[in-house]
């Protein structure tokens, strides 16, 4: 069965928001893009206090100047299409207030017709969060972990009614509902995460940084589902952060994703290889503009798909 294939959506400083994200949303959606994705940073300091994703001298890409919010971003494709699954890879829970997040999320999902999916992590930006979170970096998983259940009573019946540390919740009429169960996918980068995942998520969202470590953390994934006694399966979207290039990169020390459409096709059919049923491909960081993005998307997806992915 051939691989799901996502696309991320244009957020990034070179675009206009306004007009590119609902013109590469449609053109996604015609070329069979079966669904599109947005992903969140708040701030691009100067001097950072930390290293890209923590690791100490590690730059701050450029991209990262000005990214879109993501539920905006989301918001427009949804009204500009009508089948792609719509999901955030990932939103950065502790940056919001629970309750208000649970409600938007909600509302997306009855404004897209269902088709919404949740994608939540904790970040690793110190200075974001400095910024905008609701609690300290040390409690980001505490903060999590009650989004997750503010929003199970949020989407539930009502009367909601909830009880937590950051979040109180009198016995109210809470709506709109969303359509149907939004699905939720969490990250595996720790022991408890893996458990958190496992116990209370429906799917995984790992960063596809080469089929073989992808492989193996899936294995860890589906092993502490059995020990933990889960029933259903866990679904897997795997995020593959694209640096396109006109022409192919050289070297065997090419990073995975890093090249021409022949070598993204490659790196694909090397993921897809593994089992994993869907690949979110974000292209939106070099690309001069949309028509361009537009135009890689649409040639990454039918040689994908010539390739058998």
């Amino acid at each position: 069965m051939p691989v799901a294939l996502g696309l991320g959506l244009p957020q990034m400083k070179q675009y206009d928001i306004g007009r590119d994200v609902a013109v590469v949303a449609r053109a996604a959606e015609a070329v069979g893009y079966e669904s599109l994705w947005v992903f969140e940073r708040v701030l691009f300091p100067e001097p950072a206090t930390q290293g890209l994703y923590g690791v100490p001298g590690l730059a701050w890409p450029e991209h990262y100047r000005s990214v879109a919010d993501p539920l905006v971003t989301l918001t427009l494709a949804a009204a500009a299409t009508e089948r792609p699954r719509l999901g955030t890879s990932v939103l950065v829970a502790p940056l919001h207030v629970p309750f208000q997040l649970a409600r938007s999320l909600a509302s997306l999902d009855v404004a897209s017709g269902g088709r919404l999916i949740a994608g939540l992590g904790t970040g690793w930006s110190l200075d974001e969060y400095a910024a905008a979170s609701v609690a300290p970096f040390a409690e980001r998983g505490a903060v999590l972990d009650e989004l997750l259940d503010v929003c199970a009573a949020v989407w539930g019946p009502d009367p909601v009614s909830y009880k937590g540390r950051l979040t109180t919740i009198a016995p109210s009429e809470v709506g709109p509902k969303p359509v149907r169960p939004i699905p939720v996918y969490l990250p595996a980068n720790s022991p408890r995460a893996t458990r958190r995942l496992v116990d209370r998520a429906d799917g995984w969202m790992p960063v596809a940084m080469g089929a073989q470590e992808l492989s193996r953390q899936w294995q860890l994934v589906r092993d502490a589902a059995a020990e933990r006694g889960r029933e259903h399966p866990v679904a897997v979207c795997a995020r593959a952060n694209v640096r396109y290039s006109a022409t192919p990169v050289p070297g065997s020390d090419r990073k995975p994703f890093h090249g021409d459409v022949a070598q993204i096709v490659e790196d694909l059919l090397a993921h897809a290889a593994t089992g994993i049923p869907e690949i979110v491909v974000d292209l939106q960081s070099t690309p001069r503009d949309a028509s361009e993005l537009v135009d890689v998307a649409t040639e990454v997806y039918e040689t994908a798909r010539a390739a058998g992915v």
